[in-house]
């Protein structure tokens, strides 16, 4: 697997664009990102939930491995790039995929300062 294989599956599905998180390539669906490339490109992770994670860990542990602390136990799935071959990456994107298509675009809110309550809570005059 390459960096440019890892791109060509995410980028194949539907409506997925890329971007840039953090200095190196993320991959989103209604602007939720569910799969990422590592700068050094020869690691991506996929945001699966934590059974899923539990699964492909369990079923490829030379390929796949928990992020570090929270975002690891939040689902958040290491891929290795060379030990992982096109339809393990392929199924395991694709789950990612759908959990993040399937849910809505997160709402854009104003800030806090200006929804009509003061710091303190109290509503504006």
């Amino acid at each position: 697997m390459t960096a440019a294989a890892f791109r060509r599956i995410a980028l194949g599905l539907k409506g997925v664009v890329e971007g840039a998180h953090m200095g190196h390539p993320d991959f989103r669906v209604h602007g939720r990102i569910f799969a990422t490339l590592h700068a050094d490109m020869k690691t991506g992770m996929v945001k699966l939930s934590p059974d899923e994670q539990q699964e492909f860990v369990r079923r490829s542990p030379e390929a796949f491995s928990p992020a570090a602390g929270a975002w690891g136990r939040g689902g958040s799935t290491l891929v290795a790039l060379g030990a992982v071959d096109d339809e393990t990456l392929g199924e395991a994107m694709t789950r990612a995929w759908q959990a993040h298509a399937a849910a809505p675009a997160p709402a854009k809110r104003p800030p806090k300062n200006l929804v009509g309550r003061t710091r303190r809570g109290q509503r504006r005059p």
